[in-house]
């Protein structure tokens, strides 16, 4: 059995879902069901004994242990964060608590019960934390992109408590001998993704005719992974990965943020016609973000040469998959979707500097 942090989040549920399609081993999530985070991501899965649910905070350590004690895990997934940046920036409190804290608690559960366990148990044990390729800081236009040797430098509150929590494991391996594994992603997309991220933002948007918001000059470039395929590597480094060693996971897809909105918008020209125009008419440049960092890009060689991982999906086929995902689960998104935030940030209030 496998235990999930965070499991009914973006990424988490992916996996639990894509893990549940593929195999018989159970798994038990646990999760605090924030704003983010919606057992409607795992209604797809049957209802079986295959997956067990808890509704709980990853900062309860006795929680934890009771759940390992009873179900004895052969490994802990750690999903479980705030991610946002632009929440950090407004309230970093929850992202220190949750990423910080919640990941040192989580650790010493996890320490304490591994410790007690037998030895063939023991060896076999694995704790997957799962991070981000911000901790390393920002890219120039014409700099390599990041590797597992890179020098961590987050520059906003979110990238810091990742930073944070990726020491943490490293510690935890080098001090007590708990077998880790880290995996930093790039900029993941896809399916029940929270419609506060960029592309979930200009799909909705878009279907309500609202204006499709664009920081700054549109010009900030991210390196784009579907969640399937991050999945894909992240269950690969779980049974073959080093124990101790960290996997940048990225698909080699770096795109700016204004190409991003004219793809989605021309997709979504062809799949759901407006009655009048483009959608890209609805393209709106807003105040950019404090501090945003310009380039972000990973080198994935070390997965595709150790562990033989590679995307499965090119950007486009699946931005279209993503696209008709959220065509199909319009009543999914307006249940989940905070209109307020996304109004208050990127909406009318948010500072319009430009718009074409």
């Amino acid at each position: 059995m496998l235990l999930i942090t965070g499991g009914a989040g973006f990424i988490g549920s992916n996996f639990v879902v894509d893990w549940l399609s593929a195999r018989e081993e159970p798994v038990i999530v646990v999760d605090a069901l924030t704003y983010a985070g919606s057992v409607q991501n795992l209604a797809s899965v049957s209802p079986t004994d295959a997956l067990v649910f808890v509704k709980g905070d990853v900062c309860d350590r006795p929680l934890i242990a009771s759940l390992c004690a009873k179900y004895r895990p052969r490994a802990i997934l750690h999903f479980a964060a705030e991610s946002h940046v632009d929440r950090s920036i407004h309230g970093p409190g929850e992202f220190v608590r949750t990423n910080v804290t919640g990941t040192f608690e989580l650790l010493e559960a996890a320490r304490a019960y591994w410790k007690g366990i037998n030895e063939s148990e023991r060896s076999s044990f694995r704790f997957l934390h799962v991070s981000t390729d911000e901790v390393y800081g920002a890219l120039g236009d014409s700099d390599a992109p990041f590797t597992e040797s890179s020098a961590y430098a987050p520059n906003s509150p979110y990238a810091a408590t990742k930073a944070a929590s990726d020491h943490l494991v490293r510690a935890y391996f080098h001090t007590y001998g708990l077998p880790t594994l880290t995996t930093n992603c790039s900029n993941n997309f896809g399916p029940y993704q929270f419609p506060e991220k960029l592309i979930p933002i200009l799909i909705l948007n878009a279907l309500d005719e609202r204006p499709l918001p664009v920081y700054g000059d549109g010009c900030n470039v991210r390196d784009w992974l579907f969640v399937a395929d991050h999945c894909r590597g992240i269950a690969t480094v779980l049974e073959h990965g080093v124990v101790g060693e960290t996997y940048n996971i990225g698909a080699r897809c770096e795109k700016s943020n204004l190409e991003i909105a004219h793809t989605v918008c021309s997709m979504l020209d062809a799949l759901a016609p407006r009655g009048r125009g483009h959608y890209s008419d609805l393209m709106t440049f807003v105040a950019d973000r404090p501090g945003h960092d310009r380039r972000y890009a990973i080198d994935p060689s070390k997965m595709e040469s150790n562990l033989n991982w590679r995307p499965l999906e090119t950007f486009e086929s699946a931005l279209r998959k993503t696209i008709v995902w959220y065509l199909k689960n319009i009543p999914w998104a307006n249940e989940v979707s905070d209109r307020e935030w996304t109004d208050l940030h990127y909406g009318a209030e948010s500072k319009v500097v430009a718009a074409q």
